[in-house]
């Protein structure tokens, strides 16, 4: 009889502990939530340059993977089969090899997304420290996603610091971190990402003196893995800001990784529909004057079900998407937009870049 309880007492037990353990840790999650205010000034640095109507400058943006998305690598949240990267060694190849790439390729702005200040998926590097360090622009970062335990997938992805910066040599007077909506509801909401949008402005010069007109710019990474809703929400928000800025007078460039498609583009269409599919952006969502900028001659990213060094896997045409690119006012003249081709090798994102003018 003693035995037969036995039986069922112990595997009670286990779960019970177990179970016990899941309350406990997302209780500690939820305390611990990171709670960004509405809107928030962060931290920034500035350099002395200043911006001219009418001269041509260049603006680069990439969505880096925080160096731990480079050709090795595969994620899970894509149909791929890992949620961490395979190596120390890979993070730092990759890494190197991003620096290397905004080395070669001066921009006066930078827009990164993706970006780590402390994560175990990224061995902890601090990339905003290190990239703004490469430019020797004056530099901001505002955080997308901040989570001291990741507790999903196995192994997990535990201590998050990610977000997304802005570079510039221009002069620099403000910094702001404005929170998009949170499509998630609790306990998801607790250890995902915070989206944002990461705002500076650079006041514009003209005759030798302050205009009272500012080049606002806008960098973000919009929702990926939502039903929908969320990018819709999101998408909203910033088009309700960007239209107050030039309202004022202002210009205005807003980019990044938009996680949708661009009104127009038909190129690389979706063939894996068991994979990731971006969202669509409206056709109509932007004000009169207001253009969207991309380059669909190559793609922008790549699908994460496999490591892109898998032969097997890119001979069966390979899903690819456009998604990456800027917003652009109706005073701003855009001159050439193209995609830095770096075939995927350091990030699942190729940067893309943009010459430009003030009006």
């Amino acid at each position: 009889m003693k035995r037969k309880h036995l039986f069922w007492i112990i595997p009670s037990a286990v779960i019970g502990a177990v179970l016990l353990f899941v309350v406990l840790l997302f209780l500690f999650l939820t305390i611990v939530e990171y709670r960004p205010k509405a809107v928030e000034d962060v931290a920034f640095t500035s350099k002395n340059e200043m911006l001219i109507p009418g001269k041509s400058y260049s603006i680069m943006s990439w969505n880096i993977g925080y160096s731990g998305l480079g050709k090795n690598e595969d994620f899970f949240m894509d149909g791929g089969k890992t949620s961490l990267p395979k190596s120390k060694e890979n993070v730092e190849q990759y890494y190197k090899g991003i620096k290397s790439t905004i080395g070669t390729h001066y921009s006066d702005i930078l827009f990164i997304q993706e970006i780590d200040t402390k994560s175990k998926r990224s061995y902890k590097i601090n990339q905003f420290e290190g990239i703004n360090k490469l430019t020797g622009k004056g530099g901001a970062f505002a955080y997308n996603y901040k989570c001291l335990f990741v507790p999903i997938p196995f192994p997990p992805m535990g201590l998050i610091g990610s977000g997304v910066s802005i570079h510039t040599s221009f002069e620099t007077t403000s910094a702001q971190r404005r929170a998009l909506p949170v499509p998630f509801k609790w306990p998801i909401r607790v250890a995902n990402l915070k989206r944002c949008m990461l705002v500076t402005r650079i006041p514009v010069y003209e005759n030798g003196g302050d205009s009272g007109r500012e080049l606002v710019l806008v960098n973000f990474h919009l929702e990926a893995y939502d039903s929908g809703e969320g990018k819709i929400a999101q998408t909203k928000m910033l088009k309700d800001f960007i239209d107050s800025e030039y309202a004022k007078g202002n210009y205005v460039i807003a980019g990044g990784d938009f996680n949708q498609k661009f009104p127009g583009s038909e190129a690389f269409p979706v063939i894996a529909p068991d994979g990731w599919i971006p969202g669509q952006l409206d056709a109509d969502m932007l004000s009169p004057g207001w253009s969207f900028v991309y380059d669909d001659s190559k793609p922008t990213c790549r699908s994460l079900e496999a490591p892109y060094n898998d032969e097997n896997a890119k001979a069966h045409n390979w899903q690819y998407y456009v998604i990456d690119g800027f917003i652009i006012s109706p005073n701003i003249e855009m001159l050439s937009m193209n995609v830095i081709d770096e075939d995927f090798q350091n990030a699942d994102h190729n940067p893309v870049y943009m010459n430009f003018q003030l009006k």
